[in-house]
């Protein structure tokens, strides 16, 4: 049996191994011609001939308790903001978190002032900190 050396187990691979790639979501690179050819005829073809024998049926009971996005986490960038002092002791009264609240409050009025994005926003609810 080979047995690798201690060294060679622990040693990290060097920056000339790594391959690294970016992908801009925002700006994919165009599709090509086949790419663009085997879209077009899926969405020419009728739904039943779409072969979802590999789908498994989900009974109703299944969407029940569905919730979108559930696992959705958005890229946080950091920032500096300078807020009303007021105001950050109101968003702090209610304990850790406050950063959270500030941007759950901040989404809420994102969601509400796109056109059609969110016709019927929920009102806006503070998350409170969890106890531990």
């Amino acid at each position: 049996m080979f047995a690798m050396p201690r060294d060679e187990m622990t040693k990290k691979p060097s920056d000339k191994s790594l391959v690294r790639t970016r992908f801009d979501t925002l700006n994919p690179p165009p599709l090509t011609k086949a790419q663009r050819a085997r879209i077009k005829a899926l969405i020419a073809m009728p739904d039943d001939e779409i072969d979802t024998s590999d789908i498994p049926p989900t009974p109703d009971s299944f969407w029940n308790n569905a919730v979108r996005g559930k696992y959705y986490r958005p890229v946080k960038a950091s920032t500096t903001v300078r807020i009303d002092a007021d105001v950050l002791a109101w968003l702090r009264q209610h304990g850790a978190g406050y950063q959270s609240r500030i941007n759950a409050i901040l989404r809420d009025a994102m969601l509400r002032s796109r056109p059609g994005g969110l016709a019927e926003a929920a009102p806006f609810k503070a998350p409170m900190a969890k106890r531990r």
